[in-house]
């Protein structure tokens, strides 16, 4: 089952937060390959939200190959795609790093105190 939550504070787009949420369950597990998703006009009414932002939400989500339309049966979650999934952890990975430069920057860090830091968290995994 899709479980959404809009923020209306977060200033994020309303289509982008569905978009974001289903995408998350989808990488989680949480939501299962071929499971169905809530028709277009069913979710919208649930948010109360207009169709046109759901839609573009799974506009969105079939683009990037998260889910697939079959139809007149509605949408469904795609099989994994294990390269697009890697992609997306790599996305994530680079964000993280963006932020510890910017937080190395702020400490007046060095790169090498910075790589020293990685080093050791990485000597410290199982």
């Amino acid at each position: 089952m899709v479980h959404i939550f809009i923020d209306n504070k977060s200033g994020a787009p309303i289509y982008d937060q569905i978009y974001t949420q289903i995408k998350n369950q989808i990488i989680s597990g949480e939501l299962e390959e071929n499971q169905p998703l809530p028709s277009i006009r069913n979710l919208a009414k649930d948010l109360r939200v207009s169709v046109i932002t759901t839609k573009r939400a799974y506009d969105e989500l079939e683009r990037e190959g998260f889910i697939y339309t079959l139809p007149a049966k509605g949408c469904f979650i795609a099989p994994k795609n294990v390269e697009l999934l890697k992609e997306e952890t790599l996305k994530k990975i680079e964000q993280h790093i963006q932020e510890i430069m910017q937080l190395g920057a702020v400490c007046n860090l060095t790169n090498e105190e910075l790589l020293e830091m990685v080093r050791v968290n990485l000597e410290e995994l199982p």
